[in-house]
């Protein structure tokens, strides 16, 4: 059960409706319709893939708002309409549109807006410098934090960096998948998606993996680089620290929930 006090580190999994969960993470006898209201309580952050292919309704958000602890944060995944296109710089009313759409009904458990581009995208310094302009810092009076998900060898690149640190826009860290790992610190947060796990470990991942990532975590948390991660800048200067998104993602992904909590016990433990 995660611990239900605030934390700077949170841990979860992408969605929550998924048939082969159903009697492995979930319990047999529960119906469909409270499985976010279980999975909050196991977890202490959810990924939200539906956003990605379009717009949700408002009453949607209000729900799953009010269906989770008070504690609990959702990270959104943006819509595709505003990353999958030629000229970034021309998203401006996709983005609008999207903030527009009810998002904001998820009011204080609003987590980051994650902004998938395509593996083909390339990194143009200008565009991206002029996409990055258009995400809001605040919307309806609360404050927004964003990540871009950037899957093309281009994006390795000082001047990408540089632009993430001036936005304080966080590179998302692809822990241990075929997309190019890009761990540099650019914002007041770390956000990290690991898609390594494994049909062959019952939590997804060994004993000294959920480990390694559980240090990792505390390690971003208080500040630091973690080693053993790939940057194209190098570290910044040490921060104070740093709020923690870590999703399990993709791999195996009937185990994702149970890596997830093994890596949030792990956690409070050290507590």
């Amino acid at each position: 059960m995660a611990p239900r006090k605030k934390h700077d580190i949170r841990v979860g999994i992408g969605g929550w409706t998924y048939e082969p969960w159903r009697g492995t993470f979930y319990p047999p006898d529960l119906t469909q319709k409270r499985e976010l209201e279980y999975a909050s309580r196991q977890l202490t952050s959810i990924e939200i893939n539906g956003t990605f292919y379009g717009s949700q309704r408002p009453d949607s958000f209000a729900k799953w708002h009010d269906e989770t602890p008070e504690n609990f944060v959702f990270s959104l995944k943006a819509p595709r309409f505003a990353t999958h296109r030629r000229v970034l710089a021309e998203a401006g009313e996709s983005i609008e549109r999207f903030f527009a759409s009810g998002v904001m009904r998820l009011k204080q458990k609003l987590g980051p807006i994650n902004w998938q581009f395509a593996t083909t995208k390339q990194f143009d310094a200008d565009d991206f410098a002029a996409f990055l302009e258009l995400l809001p810092r605040e919307v309806e009076g609360q404050s927004v934090r964003h990540a871009v998900e950037v899957r093309h060898d281009s994006f390795k690149h000082p001047d990408f960096i540089a632009l993430a640190r001036r936005h304080e826009v966080a590179v998302v860290i692809a822990g241990d998948s075929q997309y190019p790992q890009i761990a540099d610190l650019t914002a007041p947060f770390v956000y990290a998606r690991i898609m390594g796990t494994a049909e062959t470990e019952a939590q997804g991942y060994s004993g000294a993996a959920l480990d390694l990532w559980a240090e990792r975590a505390r390690q971003w948390a208080a500040g630091g680089s973690p080693d053993g991660l790939e940057t194209v800048a190098g570290a910044p200067r040490k921060a104070s620290k740093r709020d923690v998104y870590l999703y399990v993602i993709s791999g195996f992904k009937v185990r994702n929930p149970a890596a997830g909590m093994a890596i949030i016990e792990r956690l409070s433990q050290a507590e």
